[in-house]
């Protein structure tokens, strides 16, 4: 198996109420990509980081192996959730791919 984490921080234009807006946007379109993508087997997104977190959100997703990662990073579903949910609002972001 394989996991992928993701650390992304919102661009500071938008205020607070904005960015609790954005991070349930992002949260539904990743999350709802669940039972979609062949070879995604669990993704959830954290929008509520502690204090001492310096990140507005965590996606951590686990796929069957690599090949089905790579696969998940060029499926249309994905690419879409990402080009209208998550790009156009995030600053930053922070990428680490394991196996388990």
């Amino acid at each position: 198996m394989v996991k992928h984490v993701i650390l992304w921080t919102l661009k500071d234009e938008y205020s607070l109420e904005e960015k609790e807006q954005i991070k349930a946007g992002i949260k539904s379109g990743l999350e709802g990509l669940k039972g979609q993508i062949p070879g995604l087997i669990d993704i959830t997104v954290n929008t509520k980081p502690l204090a001492s977190s310096n990140c507005d959100l965590m996606l951590d997703s686990s796929f069957e192996n690599e090949e089905a990662l790579k696969g998940y990073a060029v499926h249309p579903k994905h690419v879409d959730v990402a080009n209208t949910k998550v790009r156009p609002y995030t600053a930053s972001r922070v990428c680490m791919d394991y196996e388990v």
